[in-house]
């Protein structure tokens, strides 16, 4: 039963007129819709709940008709935000188990996020009712929008998914390479954690992690994007003015000039994702082609290679060479992009060791691997005096960015190790594990100056103890990534 039909009523009338235009947009014709649910006649009904009865019907006819690809194109900068809030609460109080109505959801949230009623609305942050747990001004937002819906329950497995968005994103934006990201498969990946997420999609929690995500993501591939067209238009016009006309083949297929000229990079980036997923892919693999073999080749005319050279030499040089990796250099950027990381890594370890059972908090489930702490660490982690000085403090402090370091070690040598098959993803992630084996040098000699700075009194020595530990764990994995670096 609906508590108030006259306010569903509204709400699915302002539905209807979204969809109504979308869909006449579509047809490029009005329209047709029954007599008996036109605006004029909805404001003017006695019989409330039979009107809204039909009107239910109509609109899950009519949401049946629209895609989530029309809906992105429907979604635009113009649209009134008030229309999307209705859409937004009409997606979450008829939810069902289809993939499209989520990803109608996730679009409209993510519409909301990118439009904020104020600007800059979203920046600030905010704190929930007991004052403790921090909610930023999108989420208190979705929650005012979401007021009058059933907020389904988040389930601690659902919420351990939502933590894999942030790495994905971080993963993402160190991408300088159109092909590097498409490879990367952190699109399909998204895509799975997405479904897996079932009905708590429409929790404001995880719409408040998903929009932003989608913004932040969306913002690179359409820059990544627009760069690997224009570098393929850029070979294109090349050739054709040294009068050639196919470019390369990809899938088998001939790739002409007249090909790529009718490349309309815009019209892909706004359709669905998953449906011009496939076209983005050979825009990928054509990219990759042209600089494995590009169509023009410069070489100055006195050497010119000979028929002989071009025969049996070409045939020789053929296989392509094993490039040795040579690390990039440590620059302060690649060290304050780290320091970040490993900022948000003790933060995550610490809330879930103080949350955590008591029985089970040195286990800290990571997303390849659990996180073993030992007693002393687990104690640094639940301290109340880290932000006081002396030994005892200094010591938790340290402890924290030992295990930190070590962590995000193990994640880059498993990130490593899951991309040998894309080189520039590979490269990534050994340009990062090579930023934290000097990190985890540096901390290294701190640990030995913390030691012999505060002498051999009986605390510090209790202190000392836990720190040698861990510092020679984080050696351990340390050589391991020095090694698996070398072997590559």
């Amino acid at each position: 039963m609906v508590e108030d039909p006259q306010w569903e009523l509204a709400l699915l009338a302002t539905v209807q007129s979204f969809y109504h235009r979308l869909l006449s947009d579509q047809l490029g014709g009005e329209m047709p819709s029954p007599a008996e649910l036109a605006p004029e006649v909805i404001s003017r009904a006695t019989d409330v709940r039979s009107t809204l009865d039909q009107m239910q019907l109509w609109i899950q006819l009519l949401d049946m008709a629209i895609t989530p690809a029309m809906l992105r194109i429907g979604v635009q900068s113009d649209m009134d935000p008030e229309v999307a809030e209705a859409l937004l609460r009409y997606f979450a109080r008829h939810r069902d188990d289809s993939g499209a109505n989520r990803d109608k959801t996730d679009l409209v949230a993510t519409f909301l996020f990118r439009h904020p009623r104020v600007p800059g609305q979203w920046e600030r942050r905010g704190y929930g009712l007991d004052g403790s747990i921090p909610l930023s001004p999108f989420e208190i937002a979705l929650l005012e929008i979401l007021s009058e819906s059933d907020v389904p329950v988040l389930s601690e497995n659902h919420v351990q998914l939502l933590r894999e968005f942030g790495p994905l994103l971080d993963q993402a934006n160190r991408f300088q390479d159109f092909s590097a990201l498409m490879d990367s498969g952190i699109i399909q990946r998204v895509r799975e954690l997405k479904a897996s997420l079932g009905e708590s999609i429409y929790h404001p929690g995880v719409l408040a992690t998903l929009a932003p995500y989608n913004a932040a993501f969306g913002d690179r591939f359409h820059s990544l994007f627009v760069s690997a067209t224009a570098e393929i238009k850029d070979f294109a016009r090349r050739l054709e003015e040294l009068g050639g006309s196919i470019l390369s083949t990809v899938d088998g297929v001939e790739v002409t000039v007249e090909h790529v000229a009718a490349l309309n990079q815009e019209a892909l980036l706004t359709v669905d994702y998953g449906s011009a997923l496939e076209k983005f892919r050979r825009v990928s693999r054509l990219k990759k082609e042209l600089e494995r073999r590009p169509p023009i080749r410069r070489s100055h005319p006195d050497h010119a290679p000979s028929g002989h050279a071009v025969g049996a030499g070409a045939a020789a040089a053929a296989p392509a060479l094993v490039v040795k990796y040579v690390p990039a250099a440590i620059t302060p950027q690649a060290l304050s992009v780290e320091e970040a990381k490993l900022r948000r890594v003790e933060e995550s370890v610490r809330v879930f060791v103080r949350v955590a059972d008591p029985k089970f908090r040195q286990i800290v489930p990571m997303r390849y691997f659990n996180l073993m702490l030992n007693a002393a660490e687990v104690e640094a982690y639940t301290a109340d005096y880290l932000e006081q000085s002396g030994p005892r403090a200094d010591a938790a402090r340290m402890l924290l960015r030992l295990v930190a370091v070590n962590a995000r070690l193990t994640t880059e040598m498993e990130e490593l190790k899951r991309s040998r098959n894309s080189h520039s993803v590979w490269k990534l992630h050994a340009d990062s594990l090579v930023v934290l084996i000097d990190l985890a040098k540096r901390l290294a000699e701190a640990v030995d100056r913390l030691a012999l700075a505060v002498g051999q009194q009986a605390e510090t020595q209790r202190n000392s103890e836990p720190l040698r530990n861990s510092l020679d764990k984080l050696r351990e994995r340390t050589a391991e990534a020095a090694k698996l670096i070398a072997e590559s």
